[in-house]
């Protein structure tokens, strides 16, 4: 759709226009049709447009934008986000929009963005989303997704200039988990401190530092028939355990997730999906029973939040989702 509003026109008529400036320090002469939206990301703006070049060349592109007012930090630093795609980029195994160009802004008052390619493909979460692709059709990519997860974290980080990050340790993520519940309205935080405490007493010897998406899931990537064809939403990606990522995609296709509305039978089992990660991996993963525990008190976490912001807004959130995402945490531990 397009955006409607005057001072949303306006917007984006600046925004071509950076853009023009941005894309023609690459391709003297190139142009940039008119933006329009796209959904995507929750925390910043996703447009889609053409870029045209004096060659003739018309190619379709999507803009990923901070917001404008804020500090473009953590998930809101969209240069972040470009800067592990690109280091992504020349690994055939773990597939990614190529980066057209960028501009830093001059925030808050001027976000930056950046631009990459369009890449073809639907974008379907199983349990979740319309059933617009065939079960088998989504058995295939969670497969695949097992696959190239373990070529993700078999990537040499020093290799592709990411050595400097650092590492977000296990501890750390729980921590984090267990103070967001400790900081929502006290009916919120149901059994939710309790779990965070015996997740922070139990915690894993730790793993490998490796490349981290965080948001590890199909209907974050790309797909054509069976076959990924790239990997997107790169908004909260770290140095860190790859168990994390493993975890959120066995629970985003688990039959008993607490937010899923459709059965797929035709989906393989966790144990399948993990033995697939593992053959690819070249080992086995160990402890991951407390990583089952830890996406769901971590969702749950980020909901109680989410639902706190939308009382303050007049709405009622999701109190039910916060609780059976608990149980479910507390199942597996």
């Amino acid at each position: 759709m397009s955006a409607a509003g005057g001072e949303d026109r306006d917007a984006l008529a600046t925004l071509g226009a950076r853009a023009t400036l941005a894309a023609r320090e690459s391709s003297p002469g190139a142009t940039i049709g008119s933006l329009e939206v796209l959904s995507g990301g929750h925390s910043s703006l996703t447009y889609t447009a053409v870029l045209s070049t004096p060659d003739k060349n018309e190619q379709r592109i999507v803009f990923k934008v901070a917001p404008a007012g804020v500090d473009p930090v953590g998930h809101r630093d969209v240069l972040r986000q470009a800067r592990a795609i690109r280091a992504l980029a020349g690994d055939p195994s773990v597939c990614v929009p190529n980066i057209c160009f960028e501009s830093a802004g001059d925030p808050p008052g001027i976000p930056p963005f950046f631009a990459m390619e369009y890449v073809e493909g639907d974008s379907t979460e199983p349990l979740v989303d319309d059933p617009s692709v065939p079960d088998a059709t989504l058995a295939d990519r969670a497969l695949a997704a097992a696959r190239m997860l373990a070529a993700l974290h078999t990537v040499d980080v020093e290799a592709i200039g990411l050595g400097d990050e650092p590492t977000t340790s296990v501890r750390a993520e729980a921590e984090r988990w267990h103070r967001a519940f400790e900081r929502v309205d006290e009916d919120l935080r149901l059994d939710g401190p309790a779990i965070g405490t015996r997740l922070l007493e139990h915690l894993p010897a730790p793993g490998p530092a490796v490349l981290v998406h965080g948001d590890y899931r199909l209907g974050n990537m790309r797909c054509v028939g069976p076959t990924i064809t790239a990997v997107v939403d790169w908004e909260i990606w770290e140095i860190g355990d790859g168990r994390i990522d493993l975890a959120w995609l066995l629970m985003m296709l688990d039959p008993s997730y607490p937010q899923r509305r459709r059965d797929v039978s035709a989906l393989p089992t966790r144990e399948s999906i993990r033995a697939e990660h593992e053959a690819a991996l070249g080992g086995a993963v160990g402890d991951l029973e407390w990583f089952h525990a830890y996406v769901r008190f971590k969702q749950a976490a980020a909901t109680a939040r989410i639902t706190q912001g939308a009382r303050r807004r007049g709405g009622t959130g999701f109190p039910d989702t916060i609780a059976n995402l608990l149980d479910s945490a507390r199942a597996q531990l």
